[in-house]
């Protein structure tokens, strides 16, 4: 297989799947992916990681990260500019930014009556998100300033799998909460669906501001966050953001 190439599932019940700048991406449709997770159950453990720029970057500067890509048992791409390219070699990646995807399956039906478990926010920041959703059975799992392997990720992961969720979202940093996901998968216990989307849950509480709709359809809500944090958000997307360019024309067949 390529470093480019699109396969069908042998399961035609699964969604189809594209190899893109060494990452095999989930290709669907935003209905088809809110109608998985939400009827996912908790028969077995499964979890999302939504790649963007910034992740193909570092998965390519350090390798010993693809291990938490590869064991993910979806990957949803979160990137328009990653769509952009993988277009121009006649790809079709169906980016669904997580933030998205979060807010859409808390609006949706079908989340209500599900347990829907969130690790990330501080206090103040869940309360804020049950408001908007007093209808939903919201969980708030607190995450620590914690590195993994400590006695705090430990504690966390147990709180994780004490919470007994249909989705946990995961709204912590990359790579940690991708480490957390997978982490939980290899122990074994945990069951429902995790998804890793990283600062939504800080876009809907107000805590931080998304970009116009103008800017994320053409692929400019990184200039919109740059703007809004150029310190913490400058070598992300001035130093590093740029190699993908190089990445994609050495990959290019």
């Amino acid at each position: 297989m390529t470093p480019m190439q699109a396969t069908a599932s042998q399961d035609p019940a699964a969604p189809a799947s594209t190899l893109f700048m060494g990452i095999e991406f989930t290709v669907d449709t935003p209905a088809d992916w809110r109608a998985r997770i939400l009827s996912f159950g908790r028969g077995a453990f499964a979890y999302v990681v939504t790649p963007n720029v910034d992740h193909v970057v570092q998965l390519n500067k350090h390798p010993e990260l693809r291990g938490i890509y590869t064991g993910a048992d979806w990957l949803m791409c979160d990137s328009r500019i990653l769509n952009r390219l993988a277009r121009m070699s006649g790809l079709d990646l169906r980016p669904y930014p997580g933030s998205d995807l979060t807010r859409d399956l808390l609006e949706d039906a079908g989340a209500r009556g599900k347990e829907i478990a969130v690790i990330g926010p501080d206090d103040a920041a869940f309360a804020d998100l049950a408001a908007l959703y007093p209808d939903l059975a919201l969980t708030h799992i607190a995450a620590p300033m914690m590195t993994r392997g400590s006695a705090e990720w430990q504690a966390t992961l147990e709180a994780a799998e004490a919470a007994r969720f249909d989705i946990l979202l995961i709204c912590i940093s990359f790579p940690k909460q991708e480490y957390f996901a997978a982490d939980l998968k290899t122990r074994g216990t945990a069951r429902g669906i995790a998804l890793c989307v990283g600062a939504s849950v800080d876009f809907l509480t107000g805590r931080q501001n998304r970009a116009p709709r103008f800017m994320r359809d053409n692929g400019l809500e990184w200039l919109h966050r740059l703007g809004s944090n150029p310190r913490r958000m400058f070598r992300r997307y001035v130093i590093d953001g740029p190699r993908i360019f190089r990445l994609y024309l050495k990959q290019k067949p």
